[in-house]
């Protein structure tokens, strides 16, 4: 494990300076790009990328990882924003890897590397190793758990029609005497504490839809896209993601959720609101060492308010929305340009690393 501390000072007094030594000064963008990528230690997942002896060669990914890690970082729109941005800029083009501006690859390139980082999810086992490497073995008081919408370009899929045949209809009212009632099935949620975090992910419906959700005016707004779910630890630091259809309720993805940051951090408090008050979610959270500290939801029954010292705690749940806000506004989350969930989970994720990081070095400020 490298000690924050440690980087830290190697990059203030020999990277930084060995670098402005060579390419000139520094902005503070490029500052703040050079720390995410030292601290991501993105060559440790090129593995699956380095190319077959038969065929073309291809051209070396690192390059690609640290220009996608600009890309969020600049809060840059579009890849061929960023292509432009690179032959415009040689510091930070070189930074990347590429000397030249006719060496920057083209667009389709670039999409071609995307695609390739997302079919193995490169950017969540980036964010999966900066956390245990930075985090593990330390003790974080609270877990923020919150979602955010997020709009997509693409069609929504068509809801599978519903079952109308003979056999799936059963009349109202109590059953006749001598009647064999099939049970329902279980529920998601009464299933998901038994299983593993691969299965619960895997059965979670991931497919572009229609979302709502009620805003702080208490108006329904709707989206075409999808839903991130993001768990923040103490100092705006985001450790797990989770992206699905925008429709599918929060309290389904609460258990994987904490299934992913419980193998990263050790934490005392998991704070939710509302959406996640259902007993299994609160059941879970407890069965892991975990105070669960959740708004209750009404359900037409008054709620029941929180006592002043829970309630002073439950106010920790804030970092989450700055953490959603600052994904939004200054890495990423409102240009969503790709299409698919293991694309638009990469594109968040890139964002995320670089919130992370930041976050990460501001501890030491």
């Amino acid at each position: 494990m490298r000690l924050l501390s440690c980087i830290w000072a190697m990059m203030t007094d020999f990277l930084h300076p060995a670098l402005e030594e060579e390419l000139g000064p520094l902005t503070e963008r490029q500052r703040q790009f050079v720390s995410v990528c030292e601290l991501a230690r993105l060559d440790r997942h090129m593995a699956p990328f380095r190319g077959h002896r038969l065929g073309r060669k291809k051209k070396p990914r690192l390059d690609f990882a640290k220009a996608f890690v600009a890309k969020a970082v600049y809060n840059l729109p579009t890849t061929a924003a960023l292509v432009d941005y690179l032959k415009a800029d040689a510091t930070l083009r070189r930074l990347c890897g590429w000397e030249r501006a006719d060496q920057v690859p083209s667009e389709p390139t670039f999409s071609r590397a995307f695609a390739e980082f997302a079919q193995w999810d490169m950017g969540g086992q980036t964010l999966e190793a900066m956390v245990k490497e930075q985090r593990q073995g330390k003790l974080a008081g609270h877990i923020s758990r919150d979602a955010t919408a997020i709009k997509a370009r693409e069609k929504a899929a068509k809801k599978p029609k519903a079952d109308v045949t003979p056999a799936s209809k059963r009349k109202r009212g109590r059953p006749k005497k001598g009647q064999v009632v099939e049970p329902k099935p279980p529920k998601r949620l009464a299933l998901q504490a038994a299983r593993s975090v691969q299965e619960n992910l895997a059965d979670l419906p991931t497919a572009c839809d229609w979302g709502c959700k009620r805003n702080s005016q208490g108006k329904v707004e709707w989206w075409k896209g999808y839903r991130a779910r993001i768990d923040t630890i103490d100092g705006d630091i985001p450790i797990s993601v989770v992206v699905t259809s925008a429709s599918l309720h929060d309290s389904q993805v609460a258990i994987p959720l904490a299934q992913l940051s419980a193998g990263r951090v050790t934490n005392l408090y998991d704070l939710m609101d509302s959406a996640y008050d259902a007993t299994a979610i609160g059941d879970f959270s407890r069965g892991l060492g975990h105070v669960a500290i959740i708004d209750r939801n009404p359900r037409n029954v008054e709620a029941v308010a929180m006592d002043p010292a829970t309630a002073r705690r439950y106010d920790e749940r804030s970092s989450s929305e700055r953490v959603n806000s600052t994904l939004k506004d200054n890495h990423g989350g409102n240009n969503v340009r790709v299409r698919g969930v293991r694309k638009v989970a990469l594109h968040l994720t890139f964002g995320l690393i670089a919130i992370c990081a930041t976050q990460l070095l501001r501890l030491l400020e």
